[in-house]
């Protein structure tokens, strides 16, 4: 089974100049963990709900800073031929639960845990991703 059967194909962006207040509140709107971050139509980062917490919230930095201020900017991304088992070990082997898919720096889908879980039915797929990406914290305490 290829990313595309089970990406979502309609990804929502921002923009570097949006306020980590706006992409909080385009998150909850579209009930979604993260937002790649475009400009001139070209993926340049991507913001988690995660980023907005502890790089931004956490670090006193104000709700109308950009987007820029925070994201994580070497993402991992996935391209559209590759097979859900490899995004599934992409996501393992990075600790991340959303893949970007992208053609030619364009954003053209969005791969998350989730829909590895809930789509793609042969689990040791999920298994994969889950095993890896789920490991239990161990805070420093």
């Amino acid at each position: 089974m290829k990313v595309t059967d089970i990406m979502t194909s309609e990804v929502d962006t921002c923009t570097p100049q949006a306020s980590l207040q706006e992409v909080a509140a385009k998150m909850k709107e579209i009930d979604v963990g993260s937002i790649p971050v475009v400009d001139n139509d070209k993926l340049v980062g991507i913001i988690t709900d995660r980023d907005i917490v502890v790089r931004g919230i956490a670090e006193n930095i104000s709700l109308d800073a950009a987007v820029s201020e925070i994201l994580t900017e070497n993402m991992v991304t996935g391209s559209k031929d590759m097979s859900v088992e490899d995004a599934a070990e992409l996501m393992a082997d990075n600790q991340i639960r959303r893949l970007p898919i992208v053609e030619n720096d364009n954003v053209v889908g969005m791969v998350s845990l989730g829909d590895i879980v809930v789509k793609d039915k042969s689990y040791g797929n999920a298994d994969i991703a889950l095993d890896e990406v789920s490991e239990p914290a161990e805070p420093d305490k």
